[in-house]
């Protein structure tokens, strides 16, 4: 059947014209198509890119892969990519869509307008989105490989355009007062692998322990030593001026193999000495003496002198430092020289493997468990660190280092025992306090909407 569009064109009689417009339809049918397919590589490009792993990416490029090289390559200007990719992709899409308006015109006059909208709506949608887009999600990498030369071809041809696209987006922001920065267009590694991480956990494909040994690992250089020292109230120190009998004594007892060594005062350290130290030198003493009295037995002969470090060093520095000094042990100090506490290598290994005990620990984590109510009795000297990794807990830990100093800090005072508070989604119960120090709380987690602090 002949529409009118063609009934109406002009022609010798043995149907020319109508050769001729049958010739035009299938070109421009043909010229659709392609634009159809070049916008699905264009959208298929920018999923496979964007979503392709850089780690796997690179694990190909050092076996010889040369597509995943490019790939690299091409993904190093994220904003260039994207930008050349979105200039081809809608240019194709847009001469697309007129081709047909102009086609579907020509053969149902007006009408032919919402036709040709439907119709390209629909093939754009199925066939250069959706249907690109998830076979590239599904294999990111090897698609990536494959896309990187020619998208790398479109990026220098469209570079030009590109950059004015860019200075005239940026002018505009700025009129409206926004700078743009590049260094908040680069996704954060560290931010990458965390979230990996935890997706990796809420479905199932990674176990708790796991993800905190991994996290503990990336935010090492994020915490400092402040954050998990022994703080000098808890730490056990050895007199000089003792007796050599009762200096072994107390090194037998303790549980720790080095101890620090004042004189006079608690802040006068003036040496550490190693357990095996002392009974080297001790059994030196007892060779010499032929088996006599260690009176005269002098402590700070075998004393090592004591390695201080600042409060504020980050965690991952100080583990290099205790590497390349060959010791675990270092007492920290703040801005006035004054003595805070004590860290050792262990404590670092333990910010990534979890606690670490032997025989001979005493002062293990307690074992939360709820009771009936689901509280959990928490002793106030416990990192809210270690809280949060034990529960899968989220409680800030930005202005206090310990369960009870976060109370302090939240209440801006020395709650009495029996006291009640309830902040950041939690509810917080003083069980008892020691002197100025809360040693005993009592939390659970809220399920309803917070109320106001009660005390």
């Amino acid at each position: 059947m002949i529409t009118p569009a063609l009934a109406a064109a002009p022609g010798p009689a043995t149907g020319g014209g109508t050769s001729a417009i049958d010739m035009a339809f299938w070109i421009t049918v043909g010229t659709i198509v392609l634009l159809l397919a070049l916008s699905a590589f264009f959208s298929g490009s920018e999923t496979a890119l964007t979503a392709s792993s850089r780690a796997k990416l690179r694990a190909r490029a050092d076996r010889g892969d040369a597509g995943a090289q490019a790939a690299l390559a091409v993904t190093e200007d994220s904003e260039r990519l994207i930008g050349s990719i979105l200039l081809g992709n809608n240019v194709v899409n847009i001469l697309a869509a007129s081709l047909a308006t102009a086609l579907f015109t020509r053969i149902f006059g007006s009408g032919g307008v919402a036709l040709a909208t439907l119709l390209m709506t629909v093939l754009v949608l199925i066939f250069s989105e959706v249907l690109p887009k998830t076979y590239a999600i599904l294999a990111p990498e090897d698609l990536a490989s494959r896309v990187a030369r020619p998208i790398r071809l479109a990026t220098v041809i469209l570079a030009p355009i590109v950059t004015v696209v860019r200075m005239i987006v940026s002018g505009i922001l700025a009129i409206f007062g926004f700078r743009a920065n590049s260094s908040d267009l680069v996704f954060s590694v560290q931010e990458e692998i965390a979230g990996a991480l935890a997706i990796g956990h809420s479905s199932g494909t990674m176990q708790k322990e796991a993800r905190d040994r991994l996290l503990g690992a990336l935010d090492l250089g994020d915490r400092s030593v402040e954050e998990i020292m022994l703080h000098r109230s808890r730490i056990e120190m050895i007199d000089a001026d003792l007796p050599a009998p009762d200096i072994i004594d107390r090194v037998l007892k303790s549980p720790h193999t080095r101890l620090p060594v004042f004189r006079g005062e608690r802040e006068n350290v003036i040496g550490v000495i190693h357990a095996k130290d002392l009974l080297r030198g001790v059994s030196r003493a007892m060779r010499e003496t032929g088996g006599e009295a260690l009176e005269g037995f002098d402590i700070l002969g075998i004393a090592m002198p004591p390695y201080f470090v600042p409060e504020t060093t980050p965690l991952d520095e100080q583990m290099r430092e205790f590497l390349a000094r060959r010791t675990h042990f270092a007492l920290v100090v703040d801005e006035y020289g004054s003595l805070r506490g004590l860290i050792t290598l262990e404590d670092i290994l333990e910010e990534i493997v979890g606690e670490i005990t032997d025989e001979h620990d005493t002062d293990m984590l307690p074992d939360l468990k709820p009771n009936a109510a689901g509280d959990y009795l928490v002793d106030g000297a416990m990192t809210i660190r270690d809280l949060n990794r034990a529960l899968d807990w989220n409680l800030p830990d930005d202005e206090a280092n310990t369960v009870a100093g976060l109370v302090i800090h939240m209440a801006q005072s020395i709650p009495t025992a029996g006291q009640v508070f309830s902040f950041d989604g939690y509810r917080f119960e003083v069980v008892s306090r020691r002197e100025n120090r809360l040693t005993r709380l009592r939390i659970r987690p809220l399920v309803e909407p917070l109320e106001p602090a009660d005390q």
